[in-house]
């Protein structure tokens, strides 16, 4: 009755006013099943069309932090954080109503590569929005109920971190009409691994070198734990560091991302263990083990990331098989040192790469390490591999499934 009389009084704010009519109403429930990934193809199904979306105010991120979870000592990291999934009740920094709209345009589909992949219920598409490049994370038309909750659990997860100069940003979301809709920043040399990938191809050809050096390594390395530190901070473990996880901007600034994990960890209260095919390789031995997770699992993911980072995207442990890998840790082994590799920066590597969690280094620490080596690391000499990344492999000796399907760009 409220929505045929009197629309106004259940519009949400910020709704295109034409919208309010019966008549087009039916327009749009019409054209639902154009939208999304179910478009035939060359029509742009949200062309011309405005999207209201959830904007965090600037006031917004000025709330108040949550009191933070201890310090990362030494005689802290060996807490288990099971409890600490959960983001601090208050303040929560829920997204506002709608209030901006705007209009996408440009949209072309996002293909799917070996580290940026769309769910089963979930389409990636490159857009543009006020002036700006953007990714458009599309639920799907056939997304069940519960898939459905999850999308906007998961949106209203990234509005509770909160912003961070090397955390993706989050743009809006739209969720009072279909398709709902995620809308965070691009960064245009997308995942790092593909980066090193393709700066080992390009090193191989002679082309003009590129910045991958040992300060750009630091540099990286930097605004990476920065954005760590801020997780932890937050009460928050990010389960899945690796250079599949940080993107690159065109000025190969560093944004931490991959936040999957971290979200289920939040809905499950607990870290996978060493059962996810793909991470075995970067996780810590206790999570191998199959014991809980800590802060300091982190500080371990880091370290193999700044191994992938020197080695210009090799497989850890390359030689050691995943079944095979908890025992050799046992043993006193841990990541051996890569030809290109610095005595600064490997030094840095086997602190965060301790057996013992209360010996590994904090991210305290560690960023204060990394801006100190930043100081004097060498910026003329370019990483050089021997040869381009056997994807196939690359996926075996990173503990990929043999079914595992990929496609490099």
């Amino acid at each position: 009755m409220l929505l045929r009389y009197c629309p106004e009084k259940v519009q949400p704010k910020g709704e295109v006013s034409q919208r309010g009519t019966h008549k087009e109403r039916n327009r749009h429930r019409g054209r639902s099943h154009l939208q999304g990934v179910d478009a035939p193809p060359g029509l742009d199904p949200l062309e011309n069309e405005f999207i209201s979306l959830d904007m965090v105010p600037r006031a917004a991120c000025l709330a108040p932090l949550a009191p933070k979870p201890p310090a990362l000592t030494a005689s802290s990291t060996s807490s288990t954080v099971s409890t600490s999934f959960s983001l601090p009740p208050a303040p929560v920094r829920e997204l506002p109503q709608q209030c901006l709209p705007e209009s996408f345009g440009q949209i072309t589909p996002l293909p799917s590569s070996f580290c940026l992949k769309a769910g089963r219920a979930v389409s990636l598409y490159r857009a543009r929005m006020d002036n700006r490049d953007v990714i458009l994370r599309v639920l799907r038309g056939s997304a069940s109920p519960s898939e459905s909750h999850q999308f906007l659990e998961f949106a209203r997860f990234l509005g509770r971190l909160g912003p961070h100069p090397h955390l993706v940003e989050v743009l809006g979301v739209v969720s009072v009409r279909t398709p709902l809709i995620t809308v965070t920043e691009e960064l245009q040399q997308r995942d790092l691994l593909g980066y090193l990938w393709r700066r080992r191809q390009e090193n191989v050809n002679l082309q003009p070198p590129r910045d991958i050096t040992e300060k750009r390594i630091f540099i990286i390395a930097r605004q990476v734990c920065s954005a760590l530190e801020y997780l932890h901070n937050q009460g928050c473990l990010h389960g899945n560091v690796a250079a599949r996880s940080v993107l690159i901007g065109g000025d190969l600034t560093a944004k931490l991302w991959g936040l999957g994990t971290s979200f289920r960890a939040h809905i499950r209260g607990t870290l996978p263990t060493g059962e996810e095919a793909g991470l075995q390789k970067w996780q810590a031995p206790e999570l191998l083990a199959k014991k809980p997770a800590t802060y300091s699992c982190d500080v371990w993911s880091f370290g193999i990331l700044l191994f992938e980072m020197v080695t210009l995207g090799e497989a850890p442990f390359p030689d050691i098989s995943v079944s095979e890998l908890l025992q050799y840790l046992q043993r006193g082994k841990t990541v051996k040192k890569p030809a290109s590799c610095s005595t600064n920066l490997y030094s840095l590597i086997k602190s965060c790469c301790q057996w013992r969690q209360q010996d590994r280094i904090s991210l305290a620490d560690l960023l204060r390490k990394l801006q100190s080596g930043e100081k004097s690391a060498n910026d003329k000499t370019v990483l050089q591999a021997a040869q381009p990344i056997d994807i196939e492999k690359y996926l075996q000796e990173a503990g990929y499934g043999a079914s595992y399907n990929y496609t490099v760009f």
